[in-house]
């Protein structure tokens, strides 16, 4: 009776000396469909990228949205600030519903890329297989990826907009420095949000956003692709080169783009914000967004908090693209041209 028990731990056994463990792990993966893989891939590369700089989107969120008491302050000054009141955990107030927003959205946002760029391959061979393409496949996956997850960075930014005193007493918990509400977490900031605008208010904001987004997510994944098709062949899987590409990418595509996402953030914020900002920040559309902000806080204010977002998008756009490619290495996702042969035999 013994000799069936002993059979199969000296097979595993034997399994752990002669790698088939190993070649079942590789059997699992490549058995997995390259769009789950792409889902995998983004979705890591995301939380990792987003976590790194979750400090510095923090304070640009707090600069956008003219929060009382940062309206005049720099970034060191406003780290130090937040420092002083809630301590080391507010640089990463909101970073919950971040990590929880941006698992979906990039999963989406480069799983969608690659789909929309091998379906356009294959559908409309006339555009070719350069930048247009890269252009118009990174355009539609971001407008894709935010329309899926926008609820979720609406309450991140509500989240981070708030401003409370952890350390004045020590254990009595959150006191608010400005009277508006305090939301305890995303479900809270969710529920709330759906019970006083429904749905519509949790898409609030999110004309400016997918302006935004349409054009720089194009211009990313098109400067990115346009770099490294520059970059000589035994260098590409470099992760130093990748990193490189990947800033130049987001640096050049944010700046096109950044005072829609201001206008994006005030409307976000706008029934929190309270009177003593200068003009009405209830917007109905990008366009009055825009002018609002232009005639009542000056153009000034429609690249307040730009300087971080440099500081900030070198770095996460960069981990991002990086981190993605590693992950498409790790994962064994088969190059493009390999995907694209396979698609058109």
């Amino acid at each position: 009776m013994g000799f069936p028990q002993g059979s199969t731990l000296t097979t595993n056994m034997a399994g752990l000396v002669d790698g088939s463990s190993a070649r079942a792990e590789v059997s699992f993966i490549d058995s997995l469909p390259v769009y789950v893989k792409e889902l995998i891939a983004g979705g890591a590369a995301g939380a990792f990228a987003k976590t790194t700089i979750a400090p510095l989107e923090r304070i640009k969120i707090l600069l956008q949205t003219r929060t009382d008491g940062f309206q005049s302050l720099g970034v060191y000054q406003s780290l130090r600030k937040v420092l002083k009141h809630e301590g080391v955990l507010g640089l990463y107030k909101g970073n919950g519903a971040s990590v929880i927003r941006i698992i979906p959205y990039a999963a989406l946002h480069f799983m969608t890329y690659e789909q929309y760029r091998g379906w356009m391959l294959d559908n409309y061979s006339f555009l070719g297989s350069g930048p247009v393409v890269d252009l118009l496949a990174g355009s539609a996956s971001g407008g894709t990826a935010v329309l899926c997850t926008y609820p979720l960075d609406l309450a991140r930014a509500k989240l981070a907009y708030q401003v409370g005193d952890t350390r004045s007493k020590f254990g009595s918990g959150m006191k608010s420095l400005y009277p508006r509400p305090a939301y305890s977490g995303v479900t809270d900031v969710l529920t709330r949000i759906y019970r006083d605008g429904g749905v519509r208010g949790l898409y609030r904001g999110v004309g400016p956003t997918l302006a935004g987004i349409l054009p720089y997510a194009g211009l990313k994944f098109y400067i990115y692709e346009e770099i490294k098709t520059r970059v000589p062949e035994e260098h590409r899987k470099s992760i130093v080169m990748n990193l490189s590409c990947g800033a130049l990418a987001g640096l050049l595509g944010q700046t096109f783009t950044y005072p829609l996402d201001v206008v994006r953030r005030q409307m976000q914020v706008g029934t929190l914000q309270c009177s003593t900002i200068q003009g009405d920040t209830r917007y109905r559309n990008t366009y009055e967004g825009l002018t609002s902000i232009v005639r009542n806080q000056g153009w000034r204010q429609l690249f307040a908090g730009l300087s971080i977002n440099y500081i900030k998008i070198v770095p996460s756009v960069a981990v991002g693209f990086a981190a993605y490619d590693m992950m498409k290495v790790w994962l064994r996702i088969p190059p493009r041209q390999k995907l694209q042969a396979e698609s058109s035999g």
